[in-house]
């Protein structure tokens, strides 16, 4: 097949979408299949390039990638962490994509079999629909996110969006509620999105099932994963060479995953006698107020940046316990961080502060213990436990092997390979769909 992958996240970038995407890049190509990917210059997650991605990526230019798929190059708008400058960058990053991508496949015969659209970015949703109805070529919408709904709980998008009604000012008021309007704006128009596209791809059941509820037929899962030849192998039994419970995060520091609780568990502790040492890496907007948080409240949690991934295994090294957290909003329920897979794969301790489908798959995996988001006397209580006794941090590797039946990279790539030729057979077919979200009875 000739694949079109649609995304506003791509290598040598690092992250989620990314980490994702050039596995799965990897085996398409390795299978044969023929893959170009149309991304915007690396900008992530900085706002604008590095000065040698700046360098070395022009927008318009057409790159080979690391595993011999092509790379189109778009546009973008450097941006800072807020949603508002965030979302002008994938808008203006989508435009170019289209009129981009229109120009490279102007000839018919050059065009692909099937087109992926990943969000987020959103936008690039848009992109995707557009060129599968102007080719006539079916679409995949990849929701990597609980989206449409996670546009509600995502926090104000505006100043004093979530200010007490008696104490905004007039234009504080008319502010917040065109940015209410324009969430929900924003909700209608992905889920008509979603139900246009040939097939939509989650990566949870329990998300699947949410949109099959809202009447899209075609939903299929394909989760999130990791490589497991890129870890070491797992911990089999608890260190006893330090006194303190080492904890650590590694990942996001946004407003999504409510971090500050884990600052206040672990003062809390220390003012016990408890020893705790709470390590957190990597950015977000979140990451200097926890900081300061950690200062102002004596806690025993250093914050730190981002660190390039060849350094993450001596934190796993480090580590008692790994951390995975997420606030309490109901779409929380339906995703999965995939972060969680790679903190499986090192078989470690999980300490889970989540609910739903996270939840379910750490205690199935048998891999840890898990908390409700916001209880901080739990959180406080198993850190206390396993500080006093060390054999609860013993999983034996369990999390590893769930990964291996579940999640390896390797069995994902087959099945999305699957869901794509059958979506292609599919519009091949005699009386298949003629377009987007278009079937036959």
């Amino acid at each position: 097949m000739r694949i079109l992958l649609v995304t506003h996240y791509y290598a040598p970038e690092y992250g989620a979408p990314q980490r994702r995407w050039s596995a799965l890049v990897r085996r398409f190509v390795r299978a044969g299949h023929q893959v170009t990917v149309v991304a915007p210059v690396p900008h992530y997650p900085e706002g604008r390039p590095t000065r040698a991605h700046g360098r070395e990526h022009r927008p318009g230019t057409v790159e080979r990638g690391t595993w011999g798929e092509q790379i189109l190059r778009t546009g973008y708008l450097p941006h800072r962490a807020d949603i508002l400058t965030r979302t002008a960058d994938h808008m203006v990053a989508a435009l170019d994509a289209l009129r981009r991508a229109s120009a490279r496949f102007r000839r018919p015969g050059t065009r692909p079999d099937v087109i992926i659209a990943t969000a987020p970015a959103i936008p690039s949703l848009l992109v995707g629909r557009v060129l599968a109805a102007r080719w006539k070529v079916p679409l995949i919408a990849e929701m990597r996110d609980a989206w449409p709904d996670l546009v509600t709980h995502i926090g104000p998008v505006v100043a004093g969006e979530d200010v007490e009604p008696r104490r905004a000012t007039p234009a504080r008021r008319v502010a917040s509620v065109l940015a209410g309007f324009a969430k929900q704006q924003v909700h209608h128009v992905v889920s008509d999105w979603q139900e246009g596209a040939d097939r939509v791809v989650t990566t949870t059941a329990l998300f699947a099932d949410v949109l099959r509820a809202r009447g899209i037929e075609k939903v299929d899962v394909v989760r999130n994963g990791t490589d497991l030849s890129r870890l070491g192998p797992a911990v089999r039994r608890p260190r006893s060479d330090h006194e303190e419970l080492r904890v650590l995060y590694l990942g996001n520091m946004g407003r999504s995953q409510g971090l500050e609780m884990v600052v206040i568990a672990a003062a809390r502790l220390a003012r016990e006698g408890v020893p705790i040492q709470v390590r957190m890496i990597g950015h977000g907007v979140a990451s200097a107020d926890l900081a300061e948080l950690a200062q102002r409240l004596d806690a025993p949690v250093t914050v730190g940046t981002r660190i390039p991934h060849r350094e993450v295994g001596e934190q796993y090294d480090w580590a008692d316990t790994v951390l995975v957290s997420l606030r309490d909003w109901e779409p929380f329920a339906w995703t999965i961080p995939s972060k969680l897979y790679e903190l499986l794969a090192t078989g470690r301790h999980v300490s889970a502060v989540v609910a739903g489908e996270s939840a379910d798959v750490v205690r199935a995996a048998g891999a840890g213990d898990v908390i409700r988001p916001g209880d901080l006397d739990g959180l406080a209580e198993l850190w206390r436990r396993l500080a006093a006794d060390r054999s609860g941090l013993s999983t034996g590797g369990a999390g590893r092997d769930w990964v291996a039946l579940h999640a390896d990279d390797d069995l994902l790539a087959e099945v999305y390979l699957e869901i794509l030729a059958e979506t292609v057979g599919d519009r091949a077919a005699p009386g298949g769909s003629a377009g987007p979200g278009v079937r036959a009875s």
